[in-house]
């Protein structure tokens, strides 16, 4: 028997194909592999063949043949946690745990994650009823005992117009020693609801589950139908305006983050600028598809609206205008020596670190490490058209900054790139209708999208009629939340906005 099933990013494979193991097998597998380097993509549970049975699936990254690697094993009740071996597995096994009572047995830190249904049984920490809902915040938070110690909760509302999330600091004077994070409150229940789909209304779930990267979600769920419909044919220049539109959302975003950076600090010139040029990115967005969160441009097989020359030069003219202006604003930003002073050193998450806890996106590369799915994991325009991979290596929020405004420019050209290349290509006669997927029967598909934050993991499993027996997301800020409680230990709690908006880690992308 294999040991794994091996895909190749968007695409798909017969479930038949999936090795299961005995439990026992599966987890020294996908521990060997992460102590070879593999990262962790994804890790859920799918309802099998009786209410007790379980089937567990694992998504690992192979960082060196740019494929994924794919095992699962049968269980029902309990299992031996991976998490006390691999802290990568640690908010999986949570979730495990929350959404379908499996006890992830020996797991450190074994609490809600999303407060959605349910737990009695699975363990202590939840001390509730049968049948009784878990409203967030009522299990017990870490506490740390002395004389000296206090404790500061923060939220779940917020000064700021902001998503709810409830922060308790373990502190010493100014200094924090533990920082827990409790979300949930933005549950929305969209995996849920997307079992039995797709359906006209999926794409919409998708674009909202969070909406700052709605073309990257899109493009994931976009591309697993494609996987598990061979009779999609995607065009190349379907695949030039989606990787334009997503670079687009990249840049906008990034902009946007290092104007509230700098708002933090109290550097108001690079703050107003941003927040004026990241809507004129956003507005770009809007002149490819009339939405300025590119909502309804992604559809199954092509996208809604193609390009033809007066816009393409359009964009460029925009592009052109406000990329100076731009360039000038992070000058002032990153040539002032306050602003230099708060960042550096501030919130640090070493590479070791950030692999242990398996990081991605901006964050992993701020920390040295060299993650990128459009150039390890290429797809659609990616495979010809793909960025240097910026990395950084001190792993602070002065890092993250910089990895941000490398981005930046990285993406400035290769739009302009994908562009030319677009102007290369016949335009559409007529703009190309979305094609109805007829997803294949039970199957098994992957997708992997680099959204601004980072990775976006989609998998999908379809039963015996083609439909969503279990449709899996994994956004980057699921990986991400535990980095920003490790990048507060040891610093002055007054440093927390700053460390917090380094990351700017998703509220609604982990409620899902």
């Amino acid at each position: 028997m294999k040991l794994f099933l091996e895909l190749k990013n968007a695409s798909s494979a017969p479930l038949a194909e999936l090795p299961c193991h005995l439990f026992s097998d599966f987890r020294d597998f996908l521990l060997s592999r992460v102590n070879k380097g593999f990262r962790v993509l994804s890790f859920f549970a799918v309802p099998w063949k009786t209410p007790e049975e379980f089937l567990l699936i694992a998504v690992l990254a192979d960082p060196e043949k740019a494929v994924l690697h794919l095992a699962s094993s049968q269980v029902s009740g309990r299992f031996e946690s991976l998490t006390k071996d691999c802290p990568q597995f640690h908010w999986f096994e949570r979730e495990i745990a929350e959404q379908y009572g499996l006890l992830p047995a020996g797991h450190p830190w074994l609490k809600p994650i999303r407060f959605h249904r349910p737990l009695s049984g699975v363990s202590d920490a939840w001390n509730r009823k049968s049948g009784e809902a878990i409203p967030p915040g009522v299990p017990e938070s870490f506490r740390m005992d002395g004389g000296a110690v206090h404790e500061v909760a923060v939220g779940p509302v917020h000064a700021g117009v902001i998503e709810p999330g409830h922060f308790r600091f373990q502190c010493m004077g100014e200094e924090v020693y533990f920082l827990e994070i409790s979300l949930g409150y933005q549950y929305r229940g969209i995996e849920k609801a997307l079992t039995g789909g797709p359906s006209k209304r999926t794409i919409h779930s998708m674009e909202t589950a969070s909406g700052d990267s709605s073309i990257a979600s899109a493009t994931a769920y976009c591309s697993i139908l494609e996987a598990l419909d061979p009779k999609i044919v995607v065009t190349e220049r379907t695949h030039l305006l989606r990787a334009v539109a997503l670079e687009l959302e990249r840049m906008a975003n990034h902009i946007g983050d290092l104007g509230a950076l700098a708002g933090d600090v109290a550097y108001l010139p690079t703050h107003s600028f941003c927040g004026r040029i990241r809507g004129d990115y956003l507005n770009m967005t809007a002149l490819l598809c009339g939405n300025r969160f590119g909502r309804g441009f992604v559809v199954p097989g092509s996208t809604a609206f193609d390009m033809e020359p007066e816009r393409a030069g359009e964009l460029l003219k925009r592009m052109d205008k406000n990329y100076p202006e731009l360039e000038n604003a992070l000058d002032l930003m990153f040539d002032e020596p306050s602003v230099l002073d708060r960042l550096e050193n501030t919130g640090t998450v070493d590479r070791t670190t950030a692999r242990e806890i398996g990081l991605v996106g901006m964050a992993a590369r701020a920390s040295g490490m060299a993650v990128d799915a459009r150039r390890f994991f290429p797809w659609g325009a990616y495979r010809r058209h793909f960025p240097e991979v910026v990395t950084a290596v001190s792993g602070d929020a002065f890092a993250r900054a910089l990895v941000r405004r490398k981005e930046i420019g990285n993406s400035d050209a290769l739009i302009r790139d994908m562009l030319e290349a677009l102007s290369q290509l016949e335009p559409e006669s007529e703009a190309v209708p979305e094609q109805k997927p007829a997803c294949a029967p039970d199957s098994i598909a992957v997708s992997l999208v680099e959204a601004w934050r980072g990775e976006i993991c989609h998998t999908a499993v379809t039963g015996p009629d083609g439909r969503f027996l279990r449709y899996k997301i994994v956004d980057p800020s699921f990986h991400n939340w535990f980095g920003l409680a490790v990048a507060l230990r040891g610093e002055q709690i007054s440093n927390f906005p700053i460390c917090n908006k380094s990351f700017n880690l998703s509220y609604c992308g982990h409620d899902l």
